[in-house]
């Protein structure tokens, strides 16, 4: 029998997480052209029940158009295995004849790949393909599927700006992010004049207090007579508790499989709307949770990061060849370059936003955040400057 390549995908779902499927079957067929490809069905959940789809015969058109569409094709899960659990995950694979398992991710992905590499012990590779939209994954300098959620935050804002520029008064928008803020910050890189939205940026990095929120608000309206804020969903008070759960009681709190508290949504929103209630009565003001919007939007799949998703699928599988490890994006040389690097240094890690990313007397982003952002984030149009 010819040896098996199982590929799954975890996690959130993105733009252009197709694309790094695609990428890795095709390569596998260059490479291995006996081999049998196996999508496993909602990420190591298929691989554990055997449910599966073949990929070995697929035909390259249809291929490349799952590639070029969002959402995960092959599902997802929010399943986090123990050790109980990646046994079982071992035995599915290994029942499967598995030479390679390539699973696209974030650091939870990578962490669940370390297990299953101590486990089998050589017995086959192990590879772990980044994925996220957060860019929260260590050794990389940003992730696939973020350039396509950060250009839709980006193109957000600037159209909010606008809006409120003509009907003045304070618009929030939540977006997601636990405990990174690169996607928040990602809502400033299509600012051309400091006059424009948005105006003031909360990140997890940074301590959120409510009375200075208020006040910067207050002297925001004071200059622009309008305020359009970019917040994220896993903004922490001081004593390090997300916001929510300072407005949330400790037993109406909801949790996903992971044990991670629901961050957005009502509660959070309803917070902002009565923090402006009391802090600028009478003002207008308007709070919007972005939601899962911009992580898997049709209209704002960016064609660089679509490609850096297929090469990472298309390395994954060198990476296989070579035993396995964590596919990294840096950025040397003026471009980006595909690294493989141990999946110790990924596993179960965040990186956080860099402090210097933003300004340090002001919930705003430094200019040198602003050219991380607008590398990756190129502003693509040109606003004619509205006469209020």
């Amino acid at each position: 029998m010819p040896s098996t390549f199982v590929i799954a995908q975890g996690g959130g779902p993105t733009a252009v997480i197709n694309q790094t499927m695609a990428g890795a079957v095709l390569e596998i067929r260059r490479r291995h052209p006996k081999a049998r490809v196996l999508g496993s069905r909602h990420g190591v959940r298929g691989i554990r029940d055997g449910d599966y789809v073949d990929l070995t015969d697929i035909v390259e058109e249809q291929l490349l158009r799952i590639a070029a569409t969002p959402g995960a094709a092959l599902g997802s899960t929010r399943d986090k295995p123990d050790a109980a659990y990646c046994d079982l995950v071992l035995e599915g694979l290994k029942k499967a004849d598995a030479q390679a398992f390539i699973y696209i991710g974030g650091n939870d992905t990578a962490g669940t790949q370390q297990i299953l590499t101590e486990a089998a012990r050589g017995s086959m590779a192990f590879v772990h393909a980044p994925k996220t939209i957060d860019n929260d994954l260590e050794e990389n300098d940003h992730t696939p599927g973020f350039i396509s959620a950060a250009e839709f935050v980006a193109g957000a804002f600037l159209s909010v700006d606008l809006d409120f520029r003509a009907l003045p008064g304070i618009y929030v928008g939540i977006v997601m992010g636990r405990h990174a803020g690169f996607l928040t910050a990602a809502a400033a890189a299509w600012r051309d004049e400091d006059t424009d939205g948005p105006h003031l940026i909360y990140v997890p990095e940074r301590a959120f207090s409510v009375p200075r929120f208020i006040d910067e608000v207050k002297e925001t309206l004071a200059r622009h007579r309008r305020c359009v804020v970019a917040v994220s969903e896993g903004v922490s008070t001081a004593d390090g508790k997300a916001l929510v759960e300072s407005i949330v009681p400790a037993d109406k709190l909801e949790r996903d499989a992971h044990g991670n508290i629901k961050l957005s949504g009502s509660d959070l929103s309803r917070a902002f709307e009565n923090a402006l209630a009391e802090g600028l009565p009478g003002k207008r003001a308007r709070v919007d949770a972005l939601g899962y919007m911009p992580r898997g939007y049709i209209g704002a799949v960016n064609a660089v990061d679509a490609q850096e998703a297929f090469d990472a699928g298309v390395f994954a599988i060198d990476a296989a060849d070579k035993g396995g490890g964590s596919v990294a994006l840096k950025y040397e040389g003026g471009k980006t370059v595909l690294k493989l690097v141990p999946l110790a240094n990924v596993a179960g890690k965040t990186r956080h936003m860099p402090d210097d990313y933003m300004l340090p007397d002001i919930n705003h982003v430094s200019e040198k955040g602003m050219d991380y952002f607008r590398r990756l984030v190129p502003g693509r149009f040109k606003i004619g400057r509205p006469f209020v």
